[in-house]
């Protein structure tokens, strides 16, 4: 849970950098284009004043520097409009086919300066535009790095759970391996020993259920291949497991259909995810009521319904039934909801998900494969 919060927190703080920067970035721009608008503003209203010279010029005026200036504009589009609404000039205006409408669009901006029976028209600069939408572009780029930042600390903490999932799974399995053959094998003597004892079989079918569970452990460290096998059997297999191993308050019910439902599957670690569903349905219900278990089989799909009586999840827990860690119970490490989730989503590339719950009457899990 100390990853998740720190998870959490990092993302949180890149959020706010970012909207920082972006804020930052809109209101510096903001008046630097309003400083460059004035100027530009100011420029014209030079240019128009040199146009207004070059009109009352005679033969005598020195008109060199009235050129100078109205020549030095290179970069802000204007339009000289007379009297009677023609265009007598125009500069830095690339098309040329549509002068009237872009007359009409400066008029209606207001970026006008009258000059005895003419009006100058002009636009904002190349670069003033540029600088306009240089924000936005720069808040795009800081949305993508902050959308990567988090996909990597995102990808990074799944590699991190993977490294432990495999590490822990793999020591399991060879802490396991050593004593359960020795118990198969004092198994094996007793038998020779005492071949009418009654207790000998189910102590032989409990040192084979420890085999499994090392034989899970094993393939959770690894990527089992799937092969088709019948979910009818995967599913009977847990009722009659749970049903020895679970009080007699607790009612199993399975509904199957008349056909095999077969599916490209690992059975033995499709098993453990619908028995650590049933355990957790058992805990909830405090060892009394109905768990049900559905399966349904359509065109494209096969899914699996587990629901049980017992006292439900809260809303606000929804979201972290399946984050490693995450339990409403005393005992326990939290971590049956995850693994179940690496199984079906990594391993056999389905769905698992909270179907409906209810507090006080109880939840539906339901698993979604595809054929």
């Amino acid at each position: 849970m100390q990853w998740t919060d720190r998870i959490r927190q990092i993302k949180i703080i890149l959020v706010v950098a970012a909207v920082i920067i972006a804020v930052a970035s809109l209101l510096v721009s903001h008046f630097l284009v309003r400083d460059l608008s004035t100027e530009e503003r100011h420029r014209m209203e030079v240019w128009a004043q040199a146009l207004h010279a070059l009109n009352e010029a005679d033969e005598t005026t020195d008109l060199s520097l009235v050129l100078n200036v109205m020549e030095g504009n290179n970069t802000i589009p204007v339009i000289v409009v007379n009297s009677e609404g023609g265009i007598d000039d125009y500069r830095n205006i690339d098309d040329t086919t549509h002068l009237e409408s872009y007359v009409r669009k400066m008029i209606q901006a207001g970026d006008t300066i009258r000059i005895d029976s003419q009006l100058v028209c002009y636009d904002e600069s190349i670069m003033l535009k540029r600088l306009q939408a240089w924000p936005y572009v720069q808040l795009g780029i800081v949305l993508i790095f902050v959308v990567v930042a988090i996909f990597a600390l995102l990808s990074s903490k799944r590699a991190e759970q993977n490294k432990v999932w495999v590490g822990l799974s793999k020591e399991t399995a060879h802490q396991l391996g050593t004593p359960v053959s020795s118990l198969m094998a004092w198994v094996e003597m007793l038998k020779e020993q005492y071949p009418q004892d009654d207790l000998l079989p189910e102590m032989d079918k409990d040192v084979k259920r420890l085999q499994l569970i090392a034989d899970r452990f094993s393939k959770i460290g690894s990527l089992p291949e799937p092969v088709d096998a019948s979910m009818n059997e995967v599913l009977k297999h847990v009722v009659d497991y749970m049903d020895r191993r679970t009080s007699s308050q607790v009612k199993m019910l399975c509904h199957l259909p008349d056909h095999e439902v077969v599916v490209k599957m690992n059975a033995s670690l499709f098993e453990w995810v619908i028995e650590n569903l049933c355990k957790n349905a058992v805990d909830a219900m405090e060892g009394a009521g109905i768990i049900t278990l559905t399966l349904f089989d359509a065109a494209q799909q096969v899914a699996i319904e587990v629901q049980d009586t017992g006292k439900g999840i809260k809303k606000k827990d929804l979201q972290s039934v399946f984050t490693p860690g995450f339990t409403t119970k005393k005992r326990g490490w939290g971590l049956g909801l995850s693994l179940a989730k690496r199984i079906v989503e990594e391993y056999h590339k389905g769905r698992i998900f909270v179907k409906q719950s209810e507090v006080g009457k109880g939840t539906t899990f339901r698993i979604e494969m595809k054929k």
